[in-house]
């Protein structure tokens, strides 16, 4: 059944509205890929947040006109699928990879990382970078360090005063108050 025009025309506008949101795209290809396979792709794209398209080449060349994934999808050939997000790349690149691992028959064309194309080495590479929320956490802790530093030192004064205190106290050091009177 021959898709009409009209019907192309709108799958090239939706494609582009998604183009223009991403942020991030790791094109693949594929051969021989089985249904439960392809599923199994689909619901690890999902989770990490993205999203997951099998494109004929010429329809994602039009589709990326203009936006800052265009280069990657210029001079595409065969079987082609793009999985795409708007939010953490890595988060992306750590699925796919995980995915490659584990079937041959899937593998990387390109990618894009925020407008820049970048090479499947460096898809590689992303897969292999704590999460943002890692890094953020790390940022944080760094932050919070020095103040817990400062509060520590701080408190360890009056602490290390109470403790020599209770010491002359539990070795009567110090004269009780009614006995200094009657002296």
């Amino acid at each position: 059944m021959a898709v009409t025009k009209a019907k192309k025309a709108e799958d090239i506008q939706k494609l582009k509205a998604d183009l223009e949101k991403a942020s991030s795209m790791i094109v693949g290809t594929f051969s021989k890929l089985t249904v439960a396979k392809d599923y199994e792709l689909r619901k690890t794209v999902r989770s990490a947040g993205a999203r997951y398209r099998v494109v004929k080449n010429t329809l994602a060349r039009k589709a990326s006109e203009g936006t800052q994934v265009a280069d990657a999808l210029k001079a595409l050939k065969g079987v082609t699928s793009i999985a795409y997000t708007e939010g953490d790349p890595v988060a992306l690149a750590k699925a796919l990879s995980k995915f490659v691992d584990d079937n041959p028959e899937y593998s990387f064309k390109a990618g894009v990382l925020e407008g820049r194309v970048i090479s499947m080495n460096e898809v590689k590479a992303l897969a292999t970078m704590p999460s943002k929320e890692q890094i953020y956490s790390k940022l944080l802790f760094l932050i919070n360090a020095p103040a817990q530093r400062l509060v520590t030192v701080m408190n360890a004064v009056g602490r290390d005063l109470a403790v020599v205190i209770n010491q002359g106290v539990e070795k009567k050091k110090f004269k009780e108050s009614g006995e200094a009177a009657s002296s």
